[in-house]
């Protein structure tokens, strides 16, 4: 063989070796291992809610493959700093990073971007929450900038509501032609005709000094039109109607199982619960129809399924399909809660709320009617021995 043939043969043999690791790279998978189910409550009760996973950057969502890897290097993370609202349509996770603008987590794509419509007039200085209509439009809420603003289901700008510098909008939630705004400056919700742009209503600027709002953080409305409150200022959830008149309140200032300390983030599911965020708890209560409580899932922690500072909650009825493969065997999931930490390894949690297949569920009134049962065994063990009851006599034997 010449030394012409031999150096051919011998490059293309290199070649092939090279082409065959490219291939072993690139096949290779990435599927991200995935620990024991966590459930709320936990065994042996019957649990409600499991933790499915976590966005925090790009590498929770986008695949690189291996020969990219092996060619460019691997990409630079992007990561989500400072989140509070989130919402999720059309297999997106849309995050308002306060630090950061509008990151977008798209699920079907399996790409992490930046909100494309926040250029121009659309451009956000620090958005804080985010809502969504069924038909897409999405509104924004920015304090720095002063205004609400609005894109519409492709992300493209379409206008603004308010006035910079007289009010701080800190969440706006749609209502049939009404747009409902949280303005934490001056403690109370504007309400804006949404063709007009004009203020028709104040809610929660009446009565006396305790029956107002304060510092109004975070709105949800139920499925009967009802509007709710979270107000960090009265360490409550406030319902009115959408006259202004209130209907009732839910939790107080406590450290005990349904109280508040930090108030943020609510949403309601179809059955009209309320799920609340509280950030000193780092969990989320979840509260009946009368605003007694029925269980609470997160707490603090850095291990999956925990909370750091939680912001904000988001429900969810139309992406499960995007979530199956996280759900454990024998659980039937009903819809997702998407819930958002400011801080520790998790940013963006998602949670599927359901039961376990073939396993019998107290209603919402047994249940209550348990945790009383509960709550008072536990009074009677650490009441002073002159509240509690006398010990029954010992009965006599007979003859």
């Amino acid at each position: 063989m010449s030394r012409k043939k031999a150096l051919a043969l011998a490059s293309g043999q290199c070649l092939s070796l090279v082409a065959a690791a490219f291939l072993t790279v690139s096949c290779t998978s990435t599927a991200p291992k995935r620990g024991p189910a966590v459930f709320y409550p936990p065994s042996p009760e019957p649990p409600r809610v499991q933790y499915l996973t976590s966005f925090t950057g790009s590498k929770d969502i986008e695949e690189q493959s291996g020969f990219s890897k092996f060619v460019v290097g691997e990409k630079r993370e992007l990561k989500v700093d400072k989140p509070y609202g989130v919402a999720l349509f059309d297999g997106k996770i849309y995050v308002c990073d306060t630090n950061a603008g509008v990151v977008v987590f798209d699920l079907k794509a399996k790409a992490f971007e930046r909100y494309k419509g926040a250029v121009g007039p659309g451009a956000l200085l620090q958005p804080v929450n985010i809502s969504i209509e069924p038909d897409g439009t999405k509104y924004v809420s920015d304090p720095v900038r002063g205004q609400v603003v609005v894109f519409d289901r492709n992300d493209a700008y379409v206008r603004a509501y308010g006035d910079s510098g007289s009010w701080r909008p800190v969440d706006a939630v749609a209502f049939e032609d009404r747009l409902y705004v949280a303005d934490s400056a001056n403690g109370v919700v504007r309400v804006f005709d949404k063709k007009s742009g004009e203020v028709v209503r104040l809610i929660g600027d009446k009565g006396e000094p305790e029956e107002r709002l304060a510092r109004p953080t975070n709105l949800a409305f139920d499925g009967q039109g009802y509007l709710y409150v979270s107000d960090m200022g009265r360490f409550q959830v406030v319902k009115y109607d959408r006259d202004g008149h209130e209907r009732g309140t839910i939790g107080k200032l406590g450290d005990n199982l349904g109280h508040f300390a930090r108030p943020k983030g609510i949403a309601l599911d179809r059955d009209g619960h309320l799920f609340a965020v509280d950030a000193a708890f780092n969990n989320v209560q979840v509260f009946n129809r009368d605003g007694r409580l029925l269980m609470f899932f997160g707490g603090p922690g850095e291990q999956p399924g925990s909370l750091l500072l939680p912001a904000q909650v988001s429900i969810d009825y139309d992406s499960l399909k995007y979530f199956r493969s996280y759900v454990a065997p024998g659980f039937d999931p009903r819809f997702l809660v998407l819930v958002t930490s400011q801080f520790g390894p998790h940013r963006v949690d998602v949670y599927a709320y359901g039961q376990e297949k073939g396993r019998k569920y107290p209603t919402d009134e047994e249940l209550l009617k348990l945790i009383d049962e509960l709550r008072k065994k536990e009074l009677e063990k650490t009441a002073p021995p002159s509240e509690k009851p006398p010990e029954p006599l010992p009965q006599k034997p007979p003859g």
